[in-house]
């Protein structure tokens, strides 16, 4: 890996484009590197778990909305929708929309934590959404998806966005634009542009994260991936970006990140330095492999600590005599999901489903009254309302922990870790603590996820939508990724048996 020092720069400095991330992102993006076995083995696990979680919410409102807005821009030989017969084709820009929104609806897909946070499988509808349109291959897809995931992890490794209050998806659009460059083989000068473009038009701020968070959680990546699959067409036809994108005097890292922070400070706007490490030329793109997928829907952060959970609420008989939960963990946990983020509503038992799953003091609750978490039942109304629930939901509080900071930030896999240490004090002055630093299914976990697991969790997610023989015929498929040629790319969403999905019989413009 090469470790790219990033920062702004003045435009009478006059930045060659040699010297910019973009740039550099465009080569990675261009470079023909064949993928590794075992990332191709990967790849086809995150297809697999990015249908499965997506089948499981076609029937939710956000997905709903989402693919009444796709089925308006109908095309010839365009892309499929999960859920839909595969005679259904649409724009390839909107098939990503609808498709990106049903994956991420459940919060259930991969994750991947460091400087900043991803879901880098928020990638893979944009890219396979093109590549149904284009007539690519299965090859080409997986090297786009290979591609997308490099960027975006990379990118996570090396540049804040959320301390900045800036949303993830300002790295979607780069990896997303990467990755579709990659798939239909485009030179690194189209990539350049293209993965300018995304990021100008995808940078937006954390709001969508606070406070009364909405079904807009759902759309934000996949509002990403259409933005760059039209940033890409853009640029093949000759348009140009913003340029310097990530550098430029007034743009992202000057004016957004910690230029202005330098700024306001009294120093120089052009002095903090970003690091970003990207594949030498010839390197094979392997970051997929340090990213994680979910047992549970939840944020991130909280996989160990319903782990935890599971296994502390075996020895408590009455949770009415508990008198304390403190859970002791990182800046992240505590300041996003904790008691730290200061919002009330993370304690409602009125709040939304996005709300409540991102609130670590709600899941711990039920997580250790329930001692099993479902993606539907764990946050029905009813069962965020119940009167013992919200008694032990409020006795539950977060503290940053500088050791839990230090090892969520750490660079050694060993020592890395998104769980915390749980303090329970009973009424009686009773003491039951227990920690847990990585979640079971995590590959340095108790049970992690292999093929096995992968197939475990879209049947249990799809067994009672899909028919079996459907299921079948998508798990057949997506395990000769490599091998499919376009018809068979085009093949690559399940269908719902018919009459199974439900419309949104809202009007809108289109």
């Amino acid at each position: 890996m090469l470790n790219h020092e990033v920062h702004a720069s003045p435009s009478k400095d006059d930045l060659p484009r040699s010297g910019q991330l973009a740039w550099k992102i465009a080569e990675v993006a261009a470079d023909p590197v064949p993928i590794d076995d075992d990332v191709t083995d990967m790849v086809v696990n995150r297809v697999i778990d990015n249908a499965a979680v997506a089948v499981a919410s076609l029937n939710r409102g956000p997905v709903k909305s989402a693919r009444a807005m796709a089925l308006a821009h109908p095309r010839d030989g365009g892309a499929t929708l999960f859920g839909c017969p595969a005679e259904v084709t649409l724009c390839a820009e909107w098939a990503a929309w609808a498709n990106g929104t049903a994956v991420r609806e459940l919060d259930f897909h991969d994750t991947f934590l460091a400087a900043d946070y991803a879901h880098p499988g928020d990638n893979i509808a944009p890219v396979l959404a093109v590549a149904q349109q284009c007539g690519r291959n299965g090859a080409a897809l997986l090297r786009g998806i290979a591609t997308a995931y490099e960027i975006q992890v990379n990118l996570v490794k090396g540049i804040c966005l959320h301390e900045h209050k800036i949303d993830h998806i300002a790295h979607i659009g780069p990896a997303a634009a990467a990755g579709v460059s990659a798939l239909l083989g485009l030179s690194a000068d189209i990539a350049f542009q293209a993965v300018q473009q995304s990021l100008h038009c995808t940078i937006t701020t954390r709001q969508s994260r606070k406070g009364e968070i909405s079904s807009w959680k759902a759309f934000a990546p996949a509002h990403a991936g259409k933005t760059a699959i039209e940033a890409v067409d853009r640029c093949m036809r000759g348009e140009g970006a913003p340029s310097p994108i990530y550098e430029g005097e007034d743009s992202l890292l000057a004016f957004i990140l910690n230029g202005r922070t330098a700024r306001e400070r009294g120093r120089s706007p052009y002095e903090p330095t970003y690091v970003v490490p990207l594949p030498a030329p010839g390197e094979a793109k392997r970051a997929i492999l340090e990213t994680y997928t979910k047992e549970h829907s939840a944020e991130y952060q909280s996989q160990a600590l319903i782990d935890l959970a599971f296994k502390m609420g075996e020895r408590i008989e009455d949770f009415d005599k508990v008198e304390s939960v403190v859970l002791h963990t990182s800046h992240h946990t505590h300041h996003v999901i904790g008691t730290g983020a200061g919002d009330p509503q993370k304690m409602s038992p009125d709040a939304s489903r996005e709300t409540l799953d991102h609130s670590i003091m709600y899941i711990f609750a039920v997580a250790l009254q329930d001692r099993r978490w479902h993606h539907v039942d764990s946050y029905a109304p009813e069962r965020a309302r119940r009167a013992d629930t919200v008694r032990l939901w409020h006795k539950i509080s977060t503290l940053e922990d500088p050791e839990w900071t230090r090892r969520y930030h750490a660079h050694d896999p060993a020592e890395k870790a998104f769980g915390a240490r749980v303090v329970i004090t009973m009424a009686d002055g009773s003491v039951i603590e227990d920690e847990l630093g990585v979640a079971n299914a995590h590959p340095l976990g108790a049970r992690p996820f292999g093929r096995a697991e992968y197939l475990r969790k879209f049947k249990a997610l799809t067994g009672d939508i899909l028919d079996p023989a459907e299921s079948a015929r998508f798990l057949d498929l997506v395990q000769r990724l490599p091998e499919l040629n376009a018809e068979e790319v085009r093949a690559l969403n399940p269908t719902a048996p018919a009459g199974y999905l439900v419309e949104n019989p809202a009007r809108g413009i289109f």
